[in-house]
């Protein structure tokens, strides 16, 4: 069974999720396409770099991430930085001829995620935006019942997502609140996910028509050098910077086929944890998801028995996507991290077998270009068509 080495750039949060995903995926899925070996990680410096390598248990470390781009050892090159980081990286891997997975948002802007494509594609190496939500199970399920026609022809999407950890003034100033390195707010942060989950699900966007909002317009700086999210408040004295990206984001949305829909997501919205959602409307029935039970499809069809009709829960399991590789029971329950390996085994397998990833660069393009409008769309305050 071949091996393939991957190079991790960045030791956060989201470098814990991948190399958990690496070290679990051939235990899921198997025989795996692959097996997967953690052989180098870089991070800002040295010592940052080894308690990463140790810790999430990689081969190497790396204080330069050109040189773990440049290692011939590596095969895929694994980009989980902020987003003001993506395009310069993931241009220098494509040219050392690696392929690259990319957290999301993939660019802070459609200029720099064409760069990244234009690269990857000229390179002929795999590409993959990693958009790991679309992979929950219960999700790959209405995407299967709508492909099937159970909900016959859409006519509306509605999608949120709402969280509330900077809610509070006194949360930190993360990088996610700097448009420089950012990008956007809570649009590329969050809103993007539903975004993809629209295009995976309904289509592509026509045009669009936002509302952004900045409700907290300045915060706490944070002392030292690691981003703490909300997770730790600072004192009122504490020193405040300027936020310059938008905390909520209202959004309706014409697509292709001539459906409509909207998405809300916020940052800022109490007692909401990870609250993705989704309702799709069809002229013969109707979808519902909520991320926070993850196991759960609801589902109601227009020719159910008029004495019984109504929306029925449908619990994800074996006999569902990806449910050969999971638990063998329904409901046992899926996590953020089962999410995570599906998008593992999905990336190794088009890397074996020489076929297009999904979601690519050139879906991580096409959600630039939609944030794009979006911002467009509310500065100018009017309907704003895709290009």
């Amino acid at each position: 069974m071949q091996t393939l080495n991957v190079g991790l750039i960045g030791g956060g949060f989201m470098a814990k999720a991948h190399s958990l995903a690496y070290a679990a995926m051939p235990m899921f899925f198997w025989p795996a396409p692959a097996l997967l070996n953690r052989k180098a990680i870089a991070d800002v410096n040295m010592e940052l770099a080894r308690e990463a390598a140790q810790r999430l248990g990689y081969e190497k470390a790396y204080s330069d991430w050109r040189e773990l781009v440049h290692d011939p050892d590596i095969h895929i090159v694994d980009i989980v930085t902020p987003n003001h980081l993506h395009a310069e990286m993931v241009i220098e891997a494509a040219k050392a001829g690696k392929h690259v997975i990319c957290e999301k948002p993939l660019a802070r802007n459609a200029a720099e995620a064409q760069a990244m494509l234009e690269a990857v594609e000229a390179a002929g190496v795999r590409h993959m935006v990693a958009f790991n939500y679309r992979r929950t199970p219960a999700v790959a399920l209405a995407h299967k019942f709508i492909q099937e026609g159970r909900i016959g022809n859409i006519l509306n999407f509605r999608g949120t997502y709402l969280q509330d950890w900077s809610a509070d003034p006194n949360s930190p100033l993360s990088w996610r609140f700097n448009k420089d390195i950012a990008g956007s707010g809570a649009l590329g942060d969050i809103a993007a996910h539903v975004i993809d989950m629209a295009r995976y699900l309904v289509g592509e966007f026509d045009s669009v028509n936002a509302l952004m909002k900045t409700w907290i317009p300045e915060r706490p700086i944070q002392q030292g050098g690691l981003d703490r999210l909300g997770t730790v408040k600072s004192g009122g004295d504490a020193p405040k910077g300027k936020v310059d990206v938008d905390d909520e984001v209202m959004l309706m949305i014409q697509f292709d086929n001539q459906a409509i829909g909207s998405i809300e997501s916020t940052r800022n919205a109490h007692g909401r944890n990870n609250f993705i959602t989704f309702e799709i409307h069809g002229e013969k029935g109707s979808i519902y998801f909520n991320y926070e039970r993850r196991d759960e499809l609801q589902v109601c069809f227009a020719d159910d028995p008029t004495d019984t009709k109504g929306f029925r829960t449908i619990y994800s399991g074996p006999s569902h996507p990806y449910g050969d590789g999971l638990w063998p029971i329904p409901a046992l329950g899926i996590g953020y991290s089962e999410t995570k390996i599906i998008e593992c085994y999905d990336l190794v397998k088009a890397i074996v077998e020489g076929t297009d990833c999904s979601p690519d660069f050139r879906d991580g393009l096409q959600i630039a270009k939609i944030c794009d409008a979006i911002a467009e769309s509310s500065e100018k305050q009017q309907w704003v068509k895709m290009k």
